[in-house]
């Protein structure tokens, strides 16, 4: 009964664990789909996670999950339903800010790897008696930054976490030097006001220093997926 099925999530994971930086993007226009894809693979990273707080949010991701090239995935998943609509646009993988068992038991269901976001021990145990293996620590830096995700991953020794939530690039490398740091999810690559002003090639250019970054980390996030 593992929200994230045999098969599915060691692929995910593994990508994720590769890219070490996940945008999370959130559109107002699906037209701006294809140019912030574009700009993501300029500055070489392939993943992006699309936020489900606007109205065309499902169809940005219907147009993002079309690229082979891209590991497109839904965040802000608040119900079973937006589970449901999230897969029916191709998500590879369902975040959601917070731990419910019935977004749990619904991606378990439709056999889609689940980030749920946790907050405490408590969101911990809960994630861990789903059978999950990769947490999202949201909102992190209001929770105390790497301070709190120490605290948090000291007891869990086998919890991977994407911490998310006010993390810009210059705090960055403090997260992906943690050992118990999957991923690190982030929008300032791909602000808001970048896609409105069209600044594709800003976006590139914040890619690749967050890709930078990532590699001068180095570590082992692959490890035990």
């Amino acid at each position: 009964m593992n929200p994230n099925p045999a098969g599915a999530a060691p692929d995910v994971f593994g990508r994720l664990a590769v890219a070490r930086v996940v945008p999370v993007l959130t559109l107002d226009d699906p037209a701006h789909a294809g140019p912030v894809a574009g700009a993501l693979k300029a500055g070489g990273l392939p993943v992006v996670e699309v936020t489900l707080r606007t109205p065309g949010a499902l169809a940005a991701l219907t147009a993002l999950a079309g690229d082979p090239a891209l590991l497109a995935g839904a965040g802000t998943v608040v119900s079973p339903d937006q589970v449901d609509a999230a897969v029916a646009a191709g998500a590879r993988f369902i975040v959601s800010p917070g731990t419910d068992p019935a977004i749990l038991a619904r991606c378990r269901d439709l056999g889609i790897p689940v980030v749920p976001g946790v907050a405490t021990a408590s969101d911990i145990l809960r994630a861990i008696a789903a059978g999950i293996s990769v947490v999202k620590l949201f909102p992190a830096e209001l929770l105390g930054g790497v301070r709190m995700l120490t605290a948090l991953a000291a007891p869990f020794p086998g919890l991977r976490f994407i911490p998310t939530g006010g993390i810009d690039a210059g705090l960055l490398p403090g997260y992906l030097a943690h050992r118990a740091v999957l991923a690190v999810g982030g929008s300032w690559m791909v602000a808001p006001d970048l896609i409105r002003d069209g600044r594709w090639d800003e976006i590139s250019r914040r890619t690749a220093d967050a890709v930078t970054a990532a590699r001068r980390a180095g570590g082992d996030a692959a490890r035990s997926l």
